[in-house]
């Protein structure tokens, strides 16, 4: 087709051959921002949490927390109409920031998303288990479910393109309209509450010392959990047809109707607690699950569990898939050890030994879920990480918009004068939340967890840089780069 010629000889520009097979729609795109934000996966992150430290209030977090990364988003997607390349925010941070920062943020991306795999099927195996179970999952079984999921979701992902986006396409379907189906049934038939009750903490602050607004930020930082994986559509530009256009479209629709359903279960859920004092004391574990099975009766039991774990299942397929794509980026640069092998394409034009390599590090991820206090430190970087990566990428673009470097007006997606207005804001919302997120709280440890799951984040992203700075002094991978003659490389930095 005359617009994948167009869209070849685009990334020809940045110095890539098309390798990738492109024939993902901006549907398909969506479908993929969909899966990996996850309406069903986002509110089990937040939910029981939430209610524990500000009460039935805990939605106004939520609102707070989709305003917020609303910002991020919008700027993502003015990078990602200039930049259609796979690698996301490691190409863009490299262009606009230097090779050496592009490398570093790259490298902390990779480690947060592999850990983002992992977490996912940690948790997935939990409802995998209660599909068929109800006895108590031992240490072991829930290690091997886990490993269930990382092997479904390589093996789809093997598969090719058409595949996976067949399967997306269920889950959005599955996903997204039994979650809206369920919340409007339980909002119009098993009500239990007025709308005043989210002004109430029902006493949740008493978790954090007494203090109203101390609960409210510390459910604030929970909240923010819910809005991750919006980046995943950048990482499959070189195989989305008009991507400059496409893919911005696609991520902000994907995050825009997450939220939606996100906040519409929020409520839905809250208002059909017939005890939801229950869940701010920690009695009840689950609220969702409670108030839908009480809300629909018995039988909704196991049907609810099929939903919730196609929501999973396509998430860590989602998941797999955007992360293959960032590896082979970064190995087709030769910024990783074993580039030549890891940017290898196979005949059904995917990264298949990206995607195996990911998986394998993603299951032995899995193996801290021997020890529960480690795999309570995995899940916390896990969702923290990306913060850094949000701030990282706004403060770049930033600098690169007020000092010259880029220039918003040369992609498809433009805002104009507004856009300037949104970084900085997205900035201001960042430097908050990063520092929400980090900050070491033990009321979100384990109870019985050491001071290192209280510090997991700092330390796991401390350590992580640690690491990439000592490789880039040592090995030096931003040397490889090829020059490029038609995109400006920032040598500062």
């Amino acid at each position: 087709m005359d617009h994948n010629r167009a869209d070849a000889g685009d990334l020809a520009e940045y110095g890539y051959e098309q390798e990738l097979k492109r024939t993902l729609s901006a549907w398909a795109v969506f479908a993929l921002g969909f899966a990996t934000i996850s309406p069903v996966v986002g509110i089990y992150a937040v939910v029981q949490l939430g209610f524990v430290f500000a009460g039935p209030a805990w939605i106004w977090a939520v609102v707070i927390a989709f305003l917020g990364q609303l910002l991020v988003a919008t700027v993502y997607a003015e990078l990602s109409s200039q930049f259609p390349i796979t690698g996301g925010v490691y190409q863009w941070v490299r262009r606009l920031g230097g090779p050496r920062l592009g490398w570093l943020v790259g490298w902390i991306y990779l480690a947060s998303a592999v850990a983002s795999l992992t977490t996912v099927a940690y948790l997935g195996s939990s409802w995998l288990h209660m599909l068929f179970s109800d006895s108590a999952l031992s240490p072991v079984a829930h290690v091997l479910l886990g490993v269930v999921f990382i092997a479904v979701a390589l093996g789809i992902n093997l598969l090719g393109v058409d595949p996976v986006k067949h399967f997306l396409n269920a889950g959005i379907v599955a996903e997204g309209v039994a979650s809206i189906a369920v919340s409007v049934f339980l909002l119009l038939f098993a009500r239990h509450h007025g709308f005043g009750i989210l002004f109430d903490t029902m006493g949740a602050e008493s978790a954090s010392g007494g203090s109203v607004a101390a609960g409210f930020v510390t459910c604030l930082a929970v909240a923010g959990w819910a809005y991750l994986g919006f980046d995943a559509t950048t990482q499959v530009a070189e195989e989305t047809e008009q991507p400059r256009r496409s893919v911005p479209r696609a991520l902000l629709r994907s995050y825009v109707f997450v939220a939606f359903t996100v906040m519409l279960t929020s409520i839905a859920v809250t208002f059909a607690l017939r005890r939801p004092e229950d869940a701010v004391s920690g009695m009840t574990a689950d609220p969702v699950f409670d108030a839908v099975t009480q809300g629909l009766g018995g039988w909704s039991e196991k049907p609810f569990i099929v939903v919730v774990l196609i929501a999973f299942f396509a998430c860590a397929i989602s998941i797999q898939t955007y992360i293959g794509r960032a590896v082979y980026a970064f190995a087709r640069d030769r910024q990783l050890p074993c580039s030549a092998q890891l940017a290898k394409i196979g005949e059904r034009q995917i990264p298949w030994v990206s995607l195996t390599a990911t998986a394998v590090l993603a299951g032995l991820g899995l193996l801290l879920g021997l020890n529960g206090n480690a795999a309570a430190t995995l899940i916390s970087f896990g969702s923290g990480g990306f913060y850094f990566i949000f701030l990282a990428v706004a403060l770049v673009a930033l600098f690169a918009r007020l000092g010259g470097r880029w220039n918003p007006a040369a992609g498809e997606f433009r805002l104009g004068r507004a856009g300037l207005v949104i970084n900085v804001l997205a900035v201001v919302w960042l430097l908050f939340e990063a520092v929400n997120i980090a900050w070491p709280r033990a009321e979100l440890a384990p109870p019985s967890g050491s001071w290192i799951q209280v510090w997991a984040v700092v330390l796991v992203f401390s350590a992580l840089l640690v690491v990439g700075l000592a490789y880039v002094a040592i090995a030096k991978p931003h040397t490889r780069l090829s020059p490029n003659p038609s995109t400006e490389e920032v040598k500062a930095l």
